[in-house]
C-alpha cells in the first residue's frame, strides 16, 4: 500500500548514485592530491598520480575494446600495478580477476578459460608458469608484461606490450563512468577447488564498497594510516583493502615477498600502522633473528584470519608490540565478514583466558546483516551453549553475487536464503561464533586452502599406497599443515621421504604434506574413514 512517503519522492541522479569503491580514489585525489598513496622500494606516488595512472589504465583498456562484463586477469605480486588494476579495470567497466601466483599452469589455464580473459597483466617473475598456462588454455588474451624494477630475478616477457607502454596509450583525463548498477560485477575470484574445478566467485560494486568501508571501522583506522602489504592482493582482492585505504587517504607500502627483514624495515622506516596476514606472517616476525629486527615506532595493528593463533604466539606478538585482531570469512564473503570484537573487561583476564576469547571467530561485520550457526536440516539456530554444532551461515550485502556459470552450486550455496559456509561451529552465549571443524576437511596452511582430497588423490597414484587420508596438523608457523596417514599395499615398501617427494611432482609445493605417518587408518563399520580420530592422532605426530 502506497504511503505519503512513496508519492512524488522517487530516485533521481541528485539523490541516488550506485555505490562503488571507485569513488573513494576520486575523492582522495581531490581532497589529498599530495598525500603519499603508494610506496614501492625507493619510489612513491601521491594520490594525484595514483588516480591519474588508474584512469590511464581504464582508458587504455577501453581503447583496446574492453567493455562492461569483460574479464581482465592479473598474475601479479603486491606491486603498484595491482593497486592500479583494482581501480582502472573497473573504470573501463570490466571485471578484475586476480589470480593466485602460487597456482600451477593447469589451474591458471582453467581460470583464464572459465573467466574468458580478454587481457592478462603478468609479472616477469611468473613468466614460466604463465607461459605454460597460455599454451594450455583456449583463451587468447592480450598479454601485458609488468617489469618491476624491484625484481632482479630470472624471467622473460611473454607479450609485445610493456605495462608502462600500455598506460601511455591511455588518457590522463579519462571520463570514466559510474557503474550503471551497483550490482554490476567488479571482481572475479576463484576458490581453491576443494571438490573438482575451482568455482568463480563474483563480487559486485556494492559489496566491495561496503566491505571496504567496514574495514576502516573494524581495524580502527584513522585518517592517513600506513598499510603494509603482507596479505596477497590476489586473495579476496586483498580483503578489499586496495579500496579501503582510499577511504582514509592512507598509504600503501608494497612488498613483493613476505620476509622478516623487509617487514621490520618497512614498519620502522614508513611508520606502518596496520598489516594483515595468516599465522605464517606472525611466525616470520617472531622467529626472525635479532639482526633482522627493528624497534617498532608504536603499537602496530595486526589483523589475522585462518586458524586462531596459539596462546604462546598471541603473547609473543603482544610483547613484540603488535595488537592482534582475529577475523573470519570466505572468498564468498569478500574476505573477512566477522571479527572478534574485543571487550575492555577482557583485558583483566589472565593470558590463557584471553587466548580462549581470541580464538573465537567473533561477531558479524558492521555491514553484514546476519551471522548465525544453523542446523542445516531445519535451518533453525542452534542453542547458544558453545557446544551444539551447526553450520556457520551468512546473509547480507557482502555475500557474493554467486558462482560464475554455475547455477547449481549457486543455488545450493544460497539454499534457504542464507549463504552456507560449509564450516561447522558453535554459538557462545554472548553471541560469538567459534569454528570447530570444516565439513569439507579443508586444510588452511599459511592462509591458503588445501583440499585433503587433492592431497589424497596425489598419494593414491603412488604404486605402493593402498589407503590414505590427509588431515590438518596444527603448526605454530603455518597455522595448519597437511599430515597424511598411509597404509601400504602388501609386499610393498615406501618411506615418508619418498612419498613427500612423490607429492612434489604432482602438487604445488605448499599443498604437499610435511608429515607422512604409516599406520592403520581408523574406519567405521561401513568402511568410512574417521578423520576426527586422525586429527587427534596428528596432534601427537
Amino acid at each position: 500500500m502506497a504511503t505519503p512517503y512513496d508519492t512524488g519522492l522517487s530516485r533521481n541522479p541528485a539523490n541516488f548514485q550506485p555505490l562503488t569503491p571507485l569513488s573513494f580514489l576520486a575523492r582522495a585525489a581531490e581532497v589529498y592530491p599530495d598525500q603519499t598513496a603508494i610506496i614501492h622500494g625507493k619510489r612513491s606516488w601521491a594520490y594525484r598520480e595514483f588516480y591519474t595512472r588508474a584512469k590511464r589504465l581504464g582508458s587504455a583498456l577501453a581503447k583496446r575494446g574492453i567493455r562492461r562484463g569483460d574479464t581482465v586477469s592479473a598474475v601479479l605480486p603486491n606491486v603498484p600495478a595491482m593497486l592500479e588494476a583494482h581501480y582502472g579495470v573497473a573504470m573501463a567497466g570490466a571485471v578484475l580477476n586476480s589470480i593466485n601466483t602460487r597456482l600451477d599452469a593447469a589451474i591458471i589455464a582453467f581460470t583464464l578459460d572459465h573467466g574468458e580473459a580478454k587481457v592478462l597483466i603478468t609479472d616477469r617473475e611468473y613468466s614460466k608458469v604463465v607461459k605454460d598456462a597460455l599454451a594450455l588454455c583456449q583463451a587468447k588474451p592480450l598479454v601485458i608484461d609488468y617489469d618491476d624494477p624491484e625484481f632482479t630475478g630470472p624471467g622473460e616477457r611473454l607479450g609485445n606490450l610493456d605495462y608502462e607502454q600500455f598506460l601511455s596509450e591511455g588518457d590522463a583525463d579519462f571520463a570514466w563512468e559510474m557503474p550503471g548498477d551497483e550490482w554490476d560485477a567488479i571482481a572475479l575470484n576463484y576458490t581453491s577447488g576443494t571438490t573438482g574445478d575451482p568455482k568463480g566467485v563474483v563480487y559486485h560494486h556494492r559489496g566491495a564498497y561496503l566491505l571496504a568501508m567496514a574495514n576502516v571501522i573494524t581495524c580502527g583506522m584513522g585518517r592517513h594510516p600506513v598499510y603494509l602489504w603482507t596479505l596477497p592482493m590476489f586473495h579476496c582482492n586483498g580483503w578489499c583493502f586496495p579500496w579501503t585505504l582510499s577511504v582514509v587517504a592512507g598509504t600503501h607500502v608494497c612488498l613483493r615477498a613476505v620476509r622478516a627483514a623487509p617487514i621490520y624495515d618497512a614498519i620502522a622506516t614508513h611508520k606502518v600502522t596496520h598489516l594483515c596476514g595468516a599465522p605464517i606472517v606472525m611466525s616470520t616476525l617472531l622467529n626472525a633473528p635479532a639482526a633482522e629486527r627493528r624497534p617498532l615506532p608504536h603499537q602496530v595493528e595486526f589483523i589475522t584470519a585462518a586458524a586462531p593463533p596459539p596462546e604462546s604466539v598471541l603473547a609473543a606478538m603482544k610483547s613484540a608490540g603488535f595488537n592482534v585482531t582475529h577475523v573470519y570469512g570466505l572468498t564468498e564473503t569478500y574476505g573477512p565478514a566477522s571479527v572478534n570484537d574485543w571487550h575492555r573487561e577482557w583485558d583483566a583476564l589472565d593470558p590463557t583466558a584471553q587466548a580462549v576469547k581470541k580464538a573465537r571467530q567473533g561477531v558479524r561485520y558492521p555491514v553484514l546483516e546476519a551471522l548465525e550457526v544453523l542446523d542445516p536440516d531445519t535451518m533453525r539456530p542452534v542453542p547458544r551453549d558453545g557446544e551444539t554444532l551447526g553450520e556457520v551461515m551468512f546473509r547480507g550485502n557482502v555475500v557474493m553475487k554467486g558462482y560464475l556459470k554455475n547455477p547449481t552450486s549457486t543455488e545450493k550455496a544460497f539454499a534457504g536464503g542464507w549463504f552456507h559456509s560449509g564450516d561447522l561451529g558453535v554459538m557462545h552465549p554472548d553471541g560469538y561464533i567459534q569454528l570447530k571443524d570444516r565439513s569439507k576437511d579443508i586444510i588452511i596452511s599459511g592462509g591458503e586452502n588445501i583440499s585433503s582430497i587433492e592431497v589424497e588423490d596425489a598419494l593414491y597414484k603412488h604404486p605402493a599406497v593402498q589407503v590414505v587420508a590427509a588431515v590438518a596438523k596444527p603448526d605454530e608457523k603455518w597455522g595448519e599443515t597437511p599430515c597424511a596417514f598411509v597404509e601400504l599395499k602388501p609386499g610393498t615398501t615406501a618411506t615418508a621421504e619418498e612419498l613427500i617427494a612423490w607429492c612434489r611432482k604432482h602438487l604445488a609445493a605448499y599443498k604437499c604434506p610435511r608429515y607422512v605417518v604409516f599406520a592403520e587408518i581408523p574406519k567405521t563399520s561401513t568402511g568410512k574413514i574417521q578423520k576426527f580420530k586422525l586429527r587427534d592422532m596428528a596432534k601427537q605426530v
